[in-house]
């Protein structure tokens, strides 16, 4: 095993020279008609599945955020989430439960989803990022509690190691009155594991 180092300097070698290699080491032929694209697409498929490495919360959130006189709970429901798994490189996908109890700060429903988005749109892995989407809601409104849940099925899981199919990974992150009244907990969590929205 070697330290770093030790590994060669490949950061003059284009994205796309890279994947043609990676592709030969697969034992495919990157000059197939086929494949001639690919290494262009896959650089540029990355980059998308990555732009969260070059965006902020800060960028997402922009001028949404609005004073108001506002304590109870706000709910964002079943935030579709795509990721890759650090480890392998291999997406996750699911939902995310984003709830907090404004304290003077509203923030525009649609910039929650915008801040899954920035670190989602990362290598990851899910207990990390529950904690991300919990912090930056946290920072941003200045709230009295934040909970998210995510729920997430993972192909590193379920194509290789285990093999298992209906596998799906929860976790959670609970602050401030989220973690400290139990009532507000599980109100959030009836909310969350509710099939459908309660009338």
């Amino acid at each position: 095993m070697t330290d770093g180092s030790e590994r060669p300097d490949l950061s003059q070698i284009a994205y796309a020279d890279l994947v043609r290699e990676q592709l030969r080491r697969l034992g495919e032929d990157p000059d197939r008609h086929s494949l001639l694209g690919t290494p262009e697409r896959v650089e540029k498929s990355m980059m998308w599945l990555t732009r969260g490495y070059r965006s902020t919360v800060a960028d997402a959130i922009g001028e949404g955020v609005f004073m108001e006189e506002h304590d109870n709970m706000v709910l964002v429901k079943d935030i579709e989430l795509y990721s890759l798994c650090e480890h392998h490189m291999l997406p996750f996908f699911g939902k995310v439960h984003v709830a907090y109890i404004p304290d003077g700060k509203l923030l525009g429903l649609s910039k929650v989803p915008r801040v899954v988005d920035v670190f989602a749109r990362r290598l990851q892995v899910q207990e990390r990022l529950t904690d991300e989407i919990a912090d930056a809601i946290e920072q941003a409104a200045n709230p009295s509690g934040v909970g998210v849940v995510i729920e997430a099925y993972h192909l590193c899981m379920m194509m290789r190691g285990v093999e298992k199919q209906n596998s799906k990974t929860i976790t959670s992150a609970v602050r401030g009155r989220f973690r400290s009244d139990n009532r507000t907990r599980e109100e959030f969590l009836r909310l969350v594991l509710a099939p459908q929205f309660i009338s």
